[in-house]
């Protein structure tokens, strides 16, 4: 999946399991199109981190899956996106802020240019 964006904004958190649907269906449906119309955001990606076996120097290895285990990739045109009004407007809009943010935990951020 070639990057077309010049930065990587990353967000990675758990969810308690209980909550999981619900998580994922806000996710895709309400916040990921709230932040596509963000001036600045091209593209997001989700993932979902799993166990997996990787063979390396000679033998093969069993890597847990990662923690935090949900990962979206936005494609950003700079930093200066995620301070925008249109960007603090859109974490804050539907469904999000009251009903699933509650039941995230883990929760890592971290910004990359791509190079």
């Amino acid at each position: 999946m070639p990057i077309n964006a010049k930065y990587l904004f990353i967000v990675s958190m758990d969810v308690d399991p209980e909550h999981e649907a619900l998580f994922n269906e806000v996710y895709d449906r309400e916040h990921i199109p709230n932040l596509l119309r963000v001036p600045g955001v091209r593209a997001v990606s989700r993932l979902k981190g799993e166990p997996f076996a990787l063979a390396i120097g000679g033998e093969v290895k069993r890597i847990d899956a990662p923690g935090p285990v949900y990962t979206a990739l936005y494609e950003i045109d700079g930093p200066e996106v995620l301070t925008s009004p249109e960007w603090s407007a859109a974490v804050e809009r539907g469904r999000w802020p009251a009903e699933v943010r509650p039941h995230t935990s883990n929760r890592r951020h971290a910004l990359m240019r791509v190079l």
